[in-house]
């Protein structure tokens, strides 16, 4: 097989794969944690082993799936991150724009924070932490890359910014979770509420030399 039959075949294949993970968005979408293997397969027009022939398993698909929306998510917070605007402006901003993803496909939300909900017969053994977890754990240190890139944090600053990225996700994430499900409040007062409890430290921080500002 030379290298242009191996390219074409790869790129079917890359095409496949994405057409299979929009079917399984149109069942997320529709139901949440409970989408199954079977209707994402039936969502596709294929049969259920088709389906595992290109992720494995529900595991797999999640993965994929995972995937394709964090880096979506990613994306639309580094555009906040990277308006211009006051530094306040531009941490509202930023927690606006997740709470505003979650908010806007609460079913893809829970489906990937919460897919234990589903509770589908034959997708036992569906480790939860194991798949979300990593999630968190990537736009911790995403958030981190940026905080340590634009502010001077002093000695020990890599370090610190880590804190600070991962612990601002995780608020934002139990933040987020408590707020979808209770709707205690309206989506700019938790931005706000949320901005005042981080702004102390980041109000004082200074832009590090060379860096694009914070």
């Amino acid at each position: 097989m030379d290298t242009t039959q191996r390219t074409d075949q790869q790129r079917s294949a890359d095409r496949r794969r994405r057409e299979l993970l929009e079917a399984a968005d149109r069942v997320v979408l529709r139901d949440g944690p409970q989408a199954s293997m079977n209707a994402i397969a039936a969502e596709a027009g294929i049969t259920k082993p088709i389906l595992y022939r290109h992720f494995g398993d529900k595991g797999g698909l999640y993965a994929a799936l995972a995937k394709r929306h964090t880096d979506a998510l990613l994306n639309s917070l580094r555009a906040a991150l990277d308006a211009p605007a006051e530094r306040r402006e531009r941490v509202e901003a930023t927690l606006d724009t997740y709470l505003a993803a979650i908010e806007a496909r609460p079913q893809v939300y829970r489906f990937l924070m919460h897919p234990a909900e589903g509770g589908q017969v034959g997708d036992q053994g569906f480790d939860v932490g194991k798949h979300f977890a990593p999630l968190l754990r990537r736009m911790g240190e995403e958030l981190a890359q940026v905080i340590e890139d634009r502010l001077d944090l002093g000695p020990g600053g890599q370090q610190l910014a880590r804190v600070w990225g991962h612990g601002i996700v995780g608020m934002m994430h139990a933040a987020g979770d408590w707020w979808l499900g209770e709707r205690p409040c309206s989506r700019a007062e938790l931005v706000r509420s949320l901005a005042d409890l981080l702004w102390g430290r980041l109000a004082a921080a200074g832009d590090k030399v060379g860096g694009p500002g914070f």
